[in-house]
């Protein structure tokens, strides 16, 4: 579950930095070195360094997907809960990736994710990742509780 914004409005200075906080004191995101980067109303940008923990190729170097999913799943999360019509809580009821291709050795992979719906109960949120390329390494679509 991840949680921070009051809802009921646009996300101001302390709600940003609740989210903030509880982002980044979440134990699995400080092991995979997650750092939320911005924040807004809706949206959140976050990065995953690589470092060799997260290979999933020691042949290639390449960053596990599971890596990647995790840091897709993370910055839906931070985004809807900066989104201003959301509550406290939020979960992930469904998260669908595709893959598009691997990430390059030694880049860091940066994702953006942005709320696009919010109803009574769920809120439907798009992502993408990439890393110094243009080309996507995957995209995200999600639907998250909204209390």
């Amino acid at each position: 579950m991840y949680g921070a914004n009051n809802g009921g409005g646009q996300m101001g200075k302390d709600g940003a930095e609740q989210v903030r906080q509880f982002f980044s004191n979440l134990p699995y995101a400080q092991t995979l070195r997650l750092d939320l980067q911005e924040l807004g109303a809706g949206w959140a940008v976050m990065v995953l360094p690589y470092h060799e923990d997260l290979i999933g190729d020691p042949a290639t170097g390449v960053v596990h997907a599971g890596a990647v999913s995790a840091l897709l799943d993370t910055t839906c999360g931070a985004a809807v809960a900066s989104h201003p019509d959301t509550g406290a809580v939020t979960a992930t009821l469904d998260l669908r990736i595709d893959y598009m291709r691997a990430a390059v050795p030694g880049q860091t992979l940066r994702a953006r994710a942005e709320v696009i719906r919010v109803t009574r109960s769920i809120a439907f949120v798009r992502a993408e990742t990439h890393d110094d390329g243009d080309d996507p390494i995957a995209t995200a679509t999600g639907a998250f509780t909204v209390t």
